[in-house]
């Protein structure tokens, strides 16, 4: 479908000058975006429509007193049934807002996809940290389990030392002895009985205390050496503690360089994003500028229309009139009936041909517009034609007016006068080059002009309107 958004630029309407020449050359099928340069305001286009007196329009008519605006309510009740029937959502944006749309949303999408990774690589980053406090207090007590074994050790080496040399001074004594009656001879050199019995006690006991310190010997040595393997054990620890929490510390040196990148990604396609944001919105108003200029342009043409089709109207049913009071008069002198008098003007069967022998690239009716979110009426009838196309007229007429538009780009007005009861206009836009001239009259399937992609247009095609007593209805009720 060729994308057609109608209205005039503001910026490029400010010195439109009126074409009556037969225009200038374009090369057949050339495609291009680029606007004629000067667009005037909708005023002084719409100052251009239609005169019946000079067949040009240098100034917008006053409307007459019986001139009336179209039904408010009449004019809903048409919007919301073409709302019904033809709603579909057309893209009539222009081609630099779209791009501008497409790099906000690129750079939206970037944006989010960067903000995504920032959160993720933050709580990354804080898992991490976590990690390394425990890693941190793993290995704190590691350590201190490790210096609890260390010192036990060291307590169990001085035991085990203290120990030695009891025992050694046992061994030393029983072997300075040597002699198994030693006890005894203690004990005989008292002569009391009670000196005896004492001097066995004391050979007891110092076997005993000989005994003794060997078993405490052996105890404080198994001691140690279960300690020795504590400290091996807490040294293990400890060491799996500290590449722990090495790991950890990397890790969180590594993530918080990660989450000042994507900090910093974030800030600079934020940046981006606030560029295309803005020029998407001067894009936007400016398509908004543009759709109500031909608002307000397409308003006055009717305005204009409604009234010359009320006094056309008025001038057939005049001579109608006129007419049928000749053909009374002459059927009386003729002594017959009367005849049955047509409704003067019109193509003679009612019915308008194709300007262009091709298909539809986009109907009549109500599109969604994609940027400003509301409805609008693509107000004609695209048809796909090549620059440099033959266009026609579809009905017998006059051709009352010809101008560039920034909206419809080179407009040709053809009218047909009463047709079928209804005063019938046809537009022709977006047009290459004229062929007709301002007051020429022209004839079903002549050539009046040929096809372009002036004004506001993404390519070659024909964009074809029909007003029917003033307002701009669907050209097919007519084809």
């Amino acid at each position: 479908m060729v994308p057609h958004f109608p209205g005039a630029n503001p910026r490029e309407r400010g010195s439109i000058k009126r074409d009556d020449s037969t225009g200038t050359s374009t090369t057949p099928y050339q495609r291009s975006r680029t606007r004629p340069p000067g667009r005037q305001t909708v005023v002084a286009a719409c100052c251009l429509v239609l005169s019946l007196s000079a067949g040009v329009l240098a100034a917008v008519p006053s409307a007459p007193a019986e001139a009336k605006p179209p039904d408010p309510a009449a004019k809903k009740k048409q919007l919301d049934a073409q709302l019904g029937q033809q709603k579909a959502d057309l893209d009539d944006a222009s081609d630099q807002l779209g791009k501008s749309v497409a790099a906000y949303n690129q750079a939206e999408t970037k944006y989010q996809a960067v903000q995504v990774r920032y959160a993720a690589a933050q709580g990354q980053l804080a898992a991490a940290k976590a990690a390394d406090a425990v890693a941190a207090g793993k290995l704190a007590a590691a350590e201190a389990a490790l210096r609890t074994a260390v010192s036990d050790v060291e307590a169990g080496e001085r035991l085990i030392a203290e120990k030695r040399a009891v025992a050694g001074r046992a061994v030393r004594s029983a072997y300075q002895q040597q002699n198994s009656l030693v006890g005894l001879s203690i004990a005989l050199r008292g002569a009391a009985p009670a000196d005896i019995a004492t001097g066995m006690q004391i050979q007891r006991n110092v076997f005993g205390i000989q005994s003794n310190a060997i078993t405490n010997l052996n105890n404080a040595q198994a001691e140690l050496a279960s300690r020795r393997v504590k400290v091996a054990a807490a040294e293990k620890a400890s060491e799996a503690a500290r590449a722990e929490a090495a790991a950890t510390v990397q890790r969180v040196t590594e993530l918080t360089k990660q989450v000042a990148a994507d900090k910093a990604e974030a800030a600079a396609v934020a940046k981006v994003k606030l560029v295309a944001f803005k020029a998407a919105e001067k894009e936007k108003n400016s398509e908004l500028a543009q759709y109500n200029s031909l608002l307000r342009e397409r308003a006055r043409v009717e305005q204009v229309l409604i009234a010359r089709a009320k006094a056309e109207k008025a001038a057939a049913a005049r001579r109608k009139a006129a007419a049928e009071k000749a053909e009374r008069e002459k059927a009386r002198k003729e002594h017959r009936p009367p005849r049955n008098i047509p409704d003067p003007g019109g193509s003679g069967d009612g019915r308008l041909s194709y300007p262009v022998s091709s298909y539809i690239t986009s109907p009549y009716g109500m599109r969604f517009h994609p940027v400003l979110h509301y409805w609008k009426l693509h107000d004609g009838t695209d048809f796909r034609a090549p620059c440099g196309t033959p266009v026609r007229a579809a009905a017998d007429g006059v051709v009352t007016d010809k101008y560039y538009n920034g909206g419809y780009g080179n407009r040709l007005f053809v009218s047909h006068g009463v047709m079928d009861g209804r005063s019938i206009t046809t537009v022709y836009n977006h047009l290459s080059k004229y062929k007709a001239h301002v007051g020429e009259r022209v004839r079903r399937g002549e050539i009046i002009a040929w096809s372009g992609t002036t004004g506001y247009s993404t390519g070659c095609h024909l964009h074809f309107m029909v007003y029917q007593d003033g307002n701009v209805i669907n050209p097919m009720k007519w084809l």
